[in-house]
């Protein structure tokens, strides 16, 4: 496999309390929380978010992007290319979807490590009301960049094992998944869980590992593989639930936060079979926890949020929304026309007096120049709230609508909506972000777009 060269990690701001279970259903629930993807994200608009975080500071753009998730927005159509153009990667490229199965994150892994490019791995989690996977799920995603250039880990060891067992399965429409008796996919994963990881070790010349990172929705396959490979500093998963596909890049992107040069780091995931892989850290890893958004900081900084507001998002119980009329649904050719601006927010700037449009134009508002124009992305700028309301009558999954007009550093203004926050945490001059969202759902298109939050979430 080619070397670790960067990787970002995305948690969604919102945080459901267990307790919050407790109090609904009247059942224990544990202590702590879990991270909850708001009513505009899915997992394509986190897969964008972890990736511009592993891009940042790579000008040279990925040969191909791997996407794996067990939520995918569409089916038919690939996701993986939705977040290509986000990332404003132009056409050339490839890009593709590995879906259906939390295996599918090692499947990117491997994919993108194997070739060099993105793998992007990403998920939400959902389940039953009551259930363990509702409340030790977690939803998130990760992202890790392999090839040519300064590494901050290598691939020293890997081994699989493949075995067909019914333990877990969701069938297609299903919300939420089934799984069989613990103690029958217990005796089955045993085995190959020892034989992979034994056989990683010895082809990475190691006896144990620094830190192990385990990931399995099998909650004592996963307790089983940390007793079978103790870690000599930390044994860990994601420390947000279980987040299938994301689940084991979360855990590594963790482990690589805290890790110290020439640490080996054991990654060990238990679905269908078991896949272990062995990485061992470079000084560049130094560089990037310098600058990293930290899994540990962002889990620090979430907001809480109510079981039934929770259960309206995942769309189990049906809110009433405001009563006007449905967004009509994305067309195809506007959308394809305006790719560049829809998905990458790439505006023009005037090169006759350096008015920065957006959307972009054709001939300038300032100096009226025509055809003058160069493209200026702005994914990246902040900006400044100039003005703002708060809609209470317009059509929205999660009412109120706040709408923000931005002033970007750099020149540019625009209205967006600003998410993730509540009316009484805005005002003229507050700092925002830009984040890619779903602004709706109509007729089973998803229409993709630019939101900002308030900056430093």
């Amino acid at each position: 496999m080619s070397d670790l060269l960067a990787y970002g990690v995305y948690l969604p701001r919102h945080r459901l309390q267990r307790a919050e279970l407790t109090q609904a259903l009247g059942s224990p629930s544990g202590k702590g929380s879990r991270t909850v993807a708001a009513y505009d994200e899915d997992s394509t608009t986190m897969g964008v978010e972890a990736a511009r975080r592993a891009l940042a500071g790579h000008n040279a753009p990925p040969p191909a992007i791997y996407f794996a998730t067990t939520s995918p927005a569409y089916l038919d159509k690939t996701n993986a290319s939705a977040i290509h153009a986000a990332l404003d990667l132009g056409h050339e490229g490839f890009a593709v979807d590995m879906i259906g199965s939390a295996r599918s994150g090692v499947g990117a892994l491997r994919a993108a490590g194997a070739s060099g490019g993105l793998a992007v791995l990403s998920d939400i989690r959902t389940g039953q009301p009551g259930s363990a996977d509702e409340r030790d799920g977690g939803d998130g995603a990760a992202a890790f960049l392999f090839g040519d250039g300064e590494p901050i880990a290598k691939v020293v060891g890997e081994a699989s094992a493949t075995a067909e067992f019914l333990d877990r399965w969701r069938t297609p429409g299903s919300s939420a998944s089934s799984s069989w008796e613990e103690r029958f996919g217990l005796e089955q994963y045993l085995p190959l869980i020892k034989d992979a990881g034994t056989r990683a070790l010895a082809r990475a010349g190691i006896e144990t590992a620094d830190r192990v990172v385990v990931s399995s929705a099998h909650s004592r396959a996963a307790a089983a593989a940390i007793k079978q490979f103790p870690a000599k500093l930390e044994t860990a998963g994601a420390p947000l639930g279980y987040a299938g596909a994301a689940d084991l890049g979360i855990g590594l992107a963790n482990a690589l936060d805290q890790a110290a040069v020439g640490e080996t780091i054991l990654l060990l995931s238990a679905s269908d079979g078991c896949d272990a892989i062995v990485l061992q850290t470079t000084p560049g890893l130094l560089v990037v926890q310098s600058d990293h958004q930290q899994v540990a900081s962002q889990l620090q900084s979430g907001r809480d949020l109510r079981y039934a507001t929770f259960l309206a998002w995942r769309g189990v119980i049906e809110r009433e929304t405001p009563r006007r009329p449905e967004p009509e649904r994305p067309a195809g050719p506007p959308s394809a026309r305006s790719e560049a601006w829809k998905f990458a927010f790439v505006g023009s700037r005037c090169t006759e007096c350096g008015r920065v449009h957006l959307p972009p134009a054709r001939v300038c508002s300032g100096c009226h120049a025509v055809d003058k124009m160069e493209r200026v992305g702005l994914a990246d700028a902040p900006g400044t709230v100039a003005t703002y309301t708060v809609d209470r009558l317009a059509f929205s999954p999660s009412p109120p609508m706040i709408d923000v007009v931005v002033d970007f550093d750099g020149g540019g203004r625009y209205t967006l909506e600003l998410t993730d926050a509540s009316p009484d945490e805005v005002a003229i001059g507050t700092r925002v972000e830009t984040t890619f969202r779903r602004l709706y759902t109509s007729g089973g298109v998803h229409n993709y777009f630019w939101k900002v939050r308030p900056s430093g979430q």
